[in-house]
This record gives structure tokens, C-alpha cells and sequence, in this order.
């Protein structure tokens, strides 16, 4: 399962620094060359633009593994865009 914490650093200074969102994505292929993923995306209240925490479901579907990380992460964020949020 790859876990990306994204993490919001004011001014560059981790002294600041606080979290803003997770992506959790998990294979369901059992490691085939193409697989399919299933991921979890959360986001904190976001008091600039008044959004409140939110999550959501969604699936990465026929991705072939041997590729960067990177090109999973920018297919998820993509799904993750894509999908059905639900405030909490």
C-alpha cells in the first residue's frame, strides 16, 4: 500500500508545517503487471476557502506496474479529483 501525507509548509519552514490530506492506495491485483487499485483520499477543513473535511473512494483500474510511482500517484490524484466527496 503506498501512504502519501501531504503536508502544508508556510513560507517553506517545517517549523509550520501542518497536514492538509492522506491518499491511501492499495493493490487488488495480487501484484499482476496490469492492476487495479483502490484508494482512500482525505482532506482536513480547509479554513482559506471555507471547505470542510472531506473523503473519498475511488478506484485506479488497469494500471501497468512496471511504470514510476509517479504515474500511479498522478492516476490517483486524477480518480481523486474525479470522485464523490463526502464532507464530514
Amino acid at each position: 500500500m503506498l501512504v502519501v501525507k501531504i503536508e502544508l509548509w508556510p513560507g517553506g519552514s517545517g517549523t509550520f508545517r501542518r497536514p492538509i490530506g492522506t491518499l491511501h492506495v492499495a493493490n487488488d491485483s495480487n501484484l499482476a503487471d496490469v492492476s487495479d487499485y483502490r484508494a482512500l483520499a482525505m482532506e482536513l477543513a480547509n479554513p482559506l476557502t471555507g471547505r470542510p473535511p472531506g473523503i473519498a473512494r475511488f478506484q485506479v483500474l488497469g494500471h501497468a506496474r512496471r511504470q514510476r510511482v509517479w504515474t500511479l500517484l498522478a492516476r490517483a490524484c486524477d480518480e481523486a479529483m474525479k470522485a464523490d466527496w463526502v464532507d464530514l
